[in-house]
C-alpha cells in the first residue's frame, strides 16, 4: 500500500503546524480509501501564507485539531509507503504532530521529486505545478492538501507506469 499525502502548514519554521491534510490511500492501481481535513494549529496563520493557501485563522477556527484527526491519519497510512511531493517535508510535520502526542510515528518514505528526477529526466523543473504542467496533470486547488494530494497521485500512477528500472518498491 502508498499513502499518498499532502499537508498545509502554518510555514516552514520550527513553530509552524499542520493546517489542512489530505491522504489518498493507493493500492497499486486505484485509490481505496481516503481522508481529508482543515486542522485547527492553534497558532496564528501569517497573512503570506493565507494568501498562498486560502487557509485563514477563520477557517480554522472551528476545524479539529491534530489529536482530534490523528485516529484517521494513523489508519490511511500505517502498514503503507509514505509518498509526497518533498516527502522530508510533509513527513517531518506528521511526526512531530505524533511526537508531541507521545507517539512515535515512523513510516518509510517515497519522494515523487526523486523519483520523477530519475524517471522523467531533463524536465526544466519538478516543482509539483511544473512537473504536472510537463505531464499534462491537471491540478485544482493549487496549494491546498486535496488538490495537491490528488494531482500527486495522478503523478505518482505516472510514475508506476514509467518504472521501468523498478525504483518504486511494489504495495
Amino acid at each position: 500500500m502508498y499513502a499518498i499525502v499532502d499537508i498545509e502548514t502554518t510555514g516552514g519554521g520550527g513553530n509552524a503546524r499542520i493546517t489542512e491534510i489530505a491522504v489518498f490511500r493507493h493500492n497499486g492501481v486505484e485509490v481505496v480509501d481516503f481522508f481529508h481535513s482543515l486542522i485547527n494549529p492553534e497558532i496564528f496563520i501569517p497573512p503570506f501564507i493565507s494568501r498562498l493557501t486560502g487557509i485563514d485563522n477563520l477557517m480554522v477556527q472551528d476545524a479539529p485539531t491534530f489529536a482530534e484527526i490523528q485516529d484517521s491519519v494513523r489508519k490511511l497510512t500505517v502498514d503503507a509507503w509514505f509518498v509526497a511531493h518533498n516527502a522530508k517535508f510533509d513527513y517531518g510535520f506528521l511526526k512531530k504532530e505524533f511526537g508531541a502526542l507521545d507517539e512515535y510515528f515512523q513510516r518509510e518514505l517515497l519522494c515523487t521529486v526523486q523519483l520523477s528526477r530519475k524517471i522523467f529526466p531533463g524536465l526544466k523543473s519538478y516543482s509539483l505545478g511544473n512537473l504536472c504542467e510537463s505531464l499534462k496533470i491537471s491540478i485544482e486547488n493549487r496549494h491546498r492538501a486535496e488538490g495537491d494530494a490528488a494531482a500527486t497521485v495522478r503523478l505518482f500512477e505516472m510514475l508506476l507506469e514509467n518504472d521501468l528500472q523498478n525504483l518504486i518498491p511494489m504495495a
